[in-house]
């Protein structure tokens, strides 16, 4: 069965222009490996620098990997045109990234029209998932993010990443900077989310109450490698000394 997602062997070197030598640079991502089936949400955590968002980068070759290959719904994402790739994979950051010149709507629609949908079927996909991630389409589909709280336009970047129905959604710190409170309240909307959907997920986070709460495995990196992947219970479990540490912090 063709995984959603096959990562094997990724790495990145970023190269030191003053170094004058080939080859030579900083290792960001060394030999991470790893696979996401349907419906799996992986959660990566590690701390600041760990590699967690580069990770993301190239998977959807805003960074390209200098080492290993990445396969999207059994692709590899070398041979593919950019375009087409970042299509074909959601992309959620912390800072949403709205169009301001775009109401909630026509952000939501953006990759189906590029796709060349039809204006009935957007339309219709619009409502669909703005109902879905909670907000009524009759009263913000003509909004401005401006218009929009924090949570509401996290709401929308979802939607948004889901819209012409990827068969893979990285999300990068979505919820970190939203207030407490609104965190929590997005966390529990987005465990129903995944149960309905049955989406498979690469999520990047540094909370660890977050990542269990939300993961089917957990992957922890450290230093530009993945040294453990398990399920939460594995992960609760693990003498490793940076699993040991995220679960002293929490």
């Amino acid at each position: 069965m063709t995984q959603p997602l096959e990562v094997d062997g990724l790495g990145y070197v970023l190269a030191d222009r003053g170094a004058g030598a080939a080859g030579r640079g900083r290792v960001i991502v060394q030999d991470v490996s790893f696979a996401v089936g349907p419906g799996e949400t992986l959660v990566l955590l590690g701390r600041s620098g760990s590699g967690k968002t580069t990770i993301l980068k190239l998977i959807n070759r805003l960074l390209e990997p200098t080492a290993g290959t990445v396969r999207v719904a059994g692709e590899r994402t070398a041979e593919l045109p950019v375009t087409r790739l970042r299509r074909r994979i959601g992309y959620v950051i912390q800072e949403v990234g709205l169009f301001p010149h775009f109401t909630v709507a026509r952000n939501v629609g953006l990759v189906p029209r590029l796709e060349e949908w039809d204006e009935i079927r957007i339309a219709a996909r619009v409502r669909e998932l703005l109902t879905l991630v909670g907000l009524n389409p009759d009263s913000f589909a003509t909004r401005y993010p401006h218009e929009l709280s924090g949570g509401q336009r996290q709401r929308v970047g979802v939607a948004r990443a889901l819209a012409a129905g990827p068969p893979l959604l990285l999300l990068d710190e979505p919820f970190g900077a939203l207030d407490p409170i609104t965190r929590v309240e997005l966390q529990r909307e987005f465990q129903a989310l995944q149960r309905r959907l049955g989406q498979a997920m690469v999520f990047v986070t540094h909370d660890v109450r977050e990542g269990l709460l939300l993961g089917t495995r957990i992957g922890v990196m450290h230093a530009g490698r993945l040294v453990f992947v398990g399920t939460p219970e594995q992960f609760r479990a693990s003498e490793h000394p940076e699993c040991r540490a995220f679960l002293e912090a929490a």
